[in-house]
């Protein structure tokens, strides 16, 4: 059997990939075994664990029908029992209407939903879904979000302050996490072995949640860290802006990135900063936190205490809080920050 370069080439590409069907592989090694004319036809069955005479079979194919032996035949079998009828049905329940008493379809309730017009049964309902790349069972999130018409400007005037911080004054990301759940497992974890992770206990005690404000110095990556003592409202707020008032030098400015939220936009705090001209504020765009660079310190403390972090109380969680904020500012370097505010293009 002769090849051409451009024959060869293709199928030497197939039966190389992973990704290919099995059988479309090992017809590709087969019939380039062939070419090569280095065995007999019963040595490539015998090295490919198929019949002399499959192999025989497909290189008289392929010499007639080219690249289509390499898929297989079109092979008879029982009519379908489920049509087109049947698809649209599963697709009209799937996309338009909803369960009575559930939160989304599964497909039980799909064969039950259909049973007085299709009759069908869980385990089809799923192939046939499977063929439509339907996932009733998958949802993911999504924001309604209207645009922004000074979005742009918004973004490119926090990401001048990030990269060119103004003279005489201290610039300050500021944000709050909330609800940091105190957790402690109810047997203790197991250490790593050679050839085995940690073994962490399943079950967890829950000790009750506090709460965490912070305000990150972007020039030099200190962190000013509190534990809001309550609820986290306006007055609380201020208490903290107070903190931060006392805590830098007088004859410096402060400049404040921060968001839209509630207590951060009250008229408590708002008159409170009016009545302390050092304050400057410039507030992200809504729904754009991944602006306020703060977030990236709250990133690295999740990763690094809170997300397999043992926490027997409150104030235990509270205690470990503060003290990596205190461990990070010893050796705290800025964050480097390279988006400009620009609108993102694909390279």
């Amino acid at each position: 059997m002769v090849l051409g370069a451009a024959q060869r080439a293709r199928l030497k590409k197939l039966a190389a990939t992973a990704s290919a069907p099995y059988r479309q592989v090992q017809r590709a090694k087969i019939l380039l075994a062939c070419a090569d004319d280095r065995w007999s036809r019963a040595a490539i069955a015998r090295r490919y664990d198929v019949h002399p005479d499959t192999v025989r079979r497909l290189c008289a194919r392929f010499a007639v029908e080219g690249d289509a032996a390499l898929v297989d035949r079109p092979r008879p079998g029982r009519p379908r029992r489920y049509g087109p009828d049947a698809q649209l049905a599963i697709l009209t329940a799937v996309t338009q209407s909803a369960p009575e008493a559930d939160s989304h379809w599964s497909h039980a309730l799909l064969a039950d939903h259909l049973s007085s017009t299709v009759g069908i049964s869980p385990a089809q309902i799923g192939r046939i879904l499977k063929e439509l790349d339907l996932k009733p069972h998958r949802v993911r999130g999504w924001l309604n979000r209207p645009a922004d018409p000074d979005f742009a400007a918004k973004a490119r005037a926090i990401c001048g302050l990030y990269l060119h911080p103004p003279a005489g004054s201290v610039l300050l990301s500021l944000d709050e996490k909330t609800a940091i759940q105190a957790r402690s497992r109810r047997h203790p974890t197991r250490p790593a072995r050679p050839g085995q992770p940690a073994h962490r206990e399943f079950e967890y005690v829950r000790h009750g949640t506090v709460s965490l404000i912070a305000a990150m110095n972007v020039v030099t990556g200190e962190v000013l860290g509190e534990i809001i003592p309550g609820r986290n409202n306006s007055e609380n707020f201020i208490w903290f802006l107070s903190r931060i008032d006392q805590a830098i030098h007088p004859s410096l400015k402060i400049h404040l990135v921060m968001d839209n939220g509630s207590s951060h936009t009250s008229k408590l705090t708002r008159a409170w900063l009016a009545a302390h001209p050092r304050f400057t504020v410039t507030y992200t765009p809504k729904h754009a936190s991944w602006l306020n660079m703060v977030e990236l310190f709250f990133s690295t403390i999740s990763r690094r205490l809170l997300r397999r972090g043992e926490f027997t109380s409150r104030d235990d969680l509270a205690h470990k809080i503060l003290t990596f904020i205190e461990v990070h500012d010893r050796t705290a370097k800025p964050y480097r920050w390279t988006y400009t505010g620009e609108p993102l293009k694909a390279a």
